[in-house]
Order: C-alpha cells, then sequence, then structure tokens
C-alpha cells in the first residue's frame, strides 16, 4: 500500500494538485485581508477565524473537493491508464483507496493552509492598519479543531464526488455534481432539510443548534467513511471499458 502511495504522490507532485492546495487558502485570505483592511476598529480573533472558516466550509472546500477529484481521476482517464494500472499485480482496491487517501490528505493540507493563512492575513491587515489588529493572542487549537471536524463532516461529499469522478472518464459529471451540489447548498442555507444534504454538512459544523453539528459529524463522517469504503470496493470490482 505503501508503494502504491507513494507513485499517487508522485502523479500528484507532476499534476496542479498543489497549485490547487494552495490557491484557495490563499483566495480567502485575500478576502479577509481586504476585509479588515476596510474596517474602522479592530475585530476579535474569533469573529476573523470565523469568518475565515465558514468561507472555507461553505463555498471554497466544495468547490476545491470537486475540482480535486476531477483531477486525480483525469489523470488515469485521460492517457487511458486504468487497464495498465489494474493489470499490475497489486489488488486493485489499493489503487482506488491510495487516491482516496491523496485526497483527503491534500483537503487536511488545505485546511491547515487556511488556518495558517488567515492568521498571516490577520496579522498583515494589523500591521499595514494597526487599529484593525485584533487584540490578544488568537485561539488557533481549538480553531484547528473545527476545521478537523469541517474535515469529518465533508468525507460524505467527497465519497460521492470521489466515486463520481472515478466512475466517469468525462470529467462532466463530476464538475456538474460538485457545482450543482454547492449551488443548492448556497440557495438553501436556511432550510432545515439542508443537515442531511452532504454539501451543507461541513458548514453545519458552524451552526449554533447542537443537534445540526451532531447530525452533520455522525452523517458527514460516520455515513461518509463507510461509503468511501463503498465506493472503493464498488470501482475495485467493476471492468473499466
Amino acid at each position: 500500500m505503501l508503494a502504491v502511495l507513494s507513485v499517487e504522490l508522485r502523479k500528484l507532485n507532476r499534476s496542479l494538485a498543489a497549485l490547487l492546495a494552495v490557491a484557495a487558502p490563499t483566495l480567502i485570505a485575500i478576502f479577509l485581508f481586504f476585509n479588515l483592511i476596510r474596517g474602522k476598529k479592530a475585530p476579535p480573533w474569533e469573529m476573523c477565524l470565523q469568518m475565515s472558516g465558514t468561507v472555507w466550509a461553505f463555498f471554497m472546500l466544495p468547490m476545491s473537493v470537486t475540482a480535486l477529484t476531477a483531477l486525480v481521476a483525469q489523470m488515469e482517464h485521460a492517457p487511458r491508464s486504468w487497464d495498465h494500472l489494474r493489470a499490475l499485480p497489486v489488488a486493485r482496491w489499493k489503487l482506488y483507496a491510495a487516491k482516496a487517501v491523496c485526497v483527503v490528505g491534500l483537503v487536511a493540507a488545505m485546511s491547515a493552509l487556511n488556518l495558517l493563512f488567515t492568521w498571516g492575513a490577520v496579522m498583515l491587515a494589523g500591521t499595514v492598519k494597526p487599529v484593525v489588529m485584533p487584540a490578544g493572542a488568537p485561539e488557533l487549537t481549538k480553531h484547528a479543531l473545527l476545521l478537523a471536524k469541517v474535515l469529518a463532516a465533508a468525507t460524505l461529499m467527497i465519497a460521492i464526488q470521489l466515486w463520481t469522478a472515478l466512475r466517469f472518464a468525462s470529467f462532466v459529471p463530476a464538475l456538474a455534481l460538485g457545482i450543482g451540489g454547492t449551488f443548492f447548498s448556497v440557495v438553501a442555507t436556511s432550510a432545515k432539510q439542508g443537515v442531511f444534504f452532504p454539501w451543507q454538512m461541513p458548514v453545519n459544523v458552524f451552526a449554533r443548534d447542537a443537534w445540526r453539528i451532531e447530525t452533520a459529524l455522525a452523517l458527514g463522517g460516520g455515513l461518509g467513511l463507510l461509503a468511501l469504503i463503498a465506493a472503493i470496493i464498488h470501482l475495485s470490482r467493476r471492468e473499466v471499458l
């Protein structure tokens, strides 16, 4: 399994995955920086971190997962290399499991970069305009735990997007699903039933109602892990045409 993971990481290193992993957190940091510069007083650290985390969970995370899963899948679909890979003396499930691990790992890395870049954006804004520098020290550990919960709640969405991207040779179904899921998540933000919608589960981690948080973690994380395993099993058993 380690050898398969190593090969997968080398493939990602030659792709645009690293650029995507840096671009998404950077865009959030730029937005936060200019938002702070426009202000006339210092907001609390909690507000800055919460704003960054919400933008990440609400919009940037779903779109990043859409792009990332499509990118990972097209590395094999585009050159039609599935037949070659599946003919190797390696258990088929390991090929798909390695891709799943890489996707989840990259999303986790993007979450960490989001926290780091957010801190940097606030510090830079406070340096340029001292009046907006938040007082005290940020609770980075607390926010890191919150972002970890966001990642857990996003597992079901990741499983669905990865299965779609690997199942269909064209990138269109995966992109359409991701864009559509994000769209309905945005327009139906206040809907009570939204807690059961995979694309809304990450942002529900920031909800005030405890039941929404618990439901998002149970379905997004627990059911998501089972869905990811089921997707790997299904893909490894089907024949690629």
